[in-house]
């Protein structure tokens, strides 16, 4: 087993919307991409006060890519031209695929913005290659009781799987792209370590706390950039929560226009013209 070393650490950069706090360490100053992931938004943590106004993020498009959400803390309302609708609480995950495309929304339910809360969310933005930008449309919502979780290292480490095999377990997503993506949360002291194989990309993002990997330590709001090996382990060095994903990089022009990710810019005109002409659907409440 060699252990993948820690090649560079990203420091989250402050980026808030509206009156959401937000950091962003992928893309940001040093990492324009982690090929296949995209973008990771960390919103929260903080705290609405009573007859609040919610999340901002009403009805708009994407294509050619997966968006995957974490919902750490409060309530997310999930709402696409598809015809899927969830609300999904702390500890749940949402993956969509939005392939060929889809309007969403993703808001706070009438009930947070009228009584208020904590509020911590991830998103996650994966890319599809080439083969699949046009893949139907799909979307799983979980909630926590849905996510196998595994104890680990006497209890101090959980595990949970999103759309990872870990231990002889799998998680409910099937990524079309076999994506790999799994939360852990450890106790100080804690050790985890997870077989990857060589060539795939490590996505591994301090959400609370601090780990170290071999003799570097990632604080919280940084992503850790690894180097080759076949094992992804760490240990805590603080009570911990890591967002941890690995996919196979594709290696192709990535084209991005605000919500649209293809491969060229052909490709995005024609995404734009498509929506513009309400070929991704439509819902009553876009």
């Amino acid at each position: 087993m060699t252990a993948r070393p820690v090649v560079r650490i990203h420091a989250a950069e402050r980026d808030d919307i509206a009156e959401l706090v937000t950091r962003r360490p992928l893309p940001g100053p040093s990492l324009a991409l982690l090929d296949p992931f995209l973008l990771l938004n960390h919103h929260g943590p903080q705290s609405y006060p009573p007859g609040n106004r919610g999340l901002p993020f009403g009805p708009h498009p994407h294509r050619g890519f997966e968006t995957v959400t974490f919902i750490l803390e409060g309530e997310l309302a999930h709402q696409d031209s598809g015809g899927h609708e969830s609300v999904i609480g702390s500890g749940g995950v949402q993956w969509m695929t939005a392939g060929s495309g889809l309007i969403h929304a993703e808001l706070s339910p009438e009930s947070f913005r009228r009584g208020g809360g904590p509020l911590e969310i991830l998103q996650l933005w994966v890319n599809l290659p080439a083969r699949l930008k046009m893949t139907e449309p799909r979307y799983v919502g979980l909630q926590r009781d849905q996510i196998p979780a595994i104890e680990e290292d006497g209890g101090r480490v959980r595990v949970n799987l999103v759309s990872a095999a870990y231990d002889g377990r799998e998680g409910p997503v099937r990524s079309p792209t076999d994506v790999q993506m799994l939360w852990v949360e450890a106790a100080a002291g804690g050790r985890f370590a997870m077989p990857v194989a060589p060539g795939r990309t490590v996505l591994l993002y301090v959400v609370r706390g601090a780990v170290e990997v071999g003799t570097r330590r990632i604080d919280a709001f940084e992503l850790a950039e690894l180097g080759e090996g076949d094992t992804v382990a760490f240990e805590a060095a603080a009570d911990s929560l890591v967002l941890l994903g690995h996919g196979q990089p594709f290696g192709e022009p990535v084209v991005a226009h605000g919500p649209f990710v293809m491969n060229t810019q052909a490709e995005i005109a024609q995404a734009v013209q498509d929506y513009r002409a309400g070929r991704f659907g439509s819902w009553a409440g876009a």
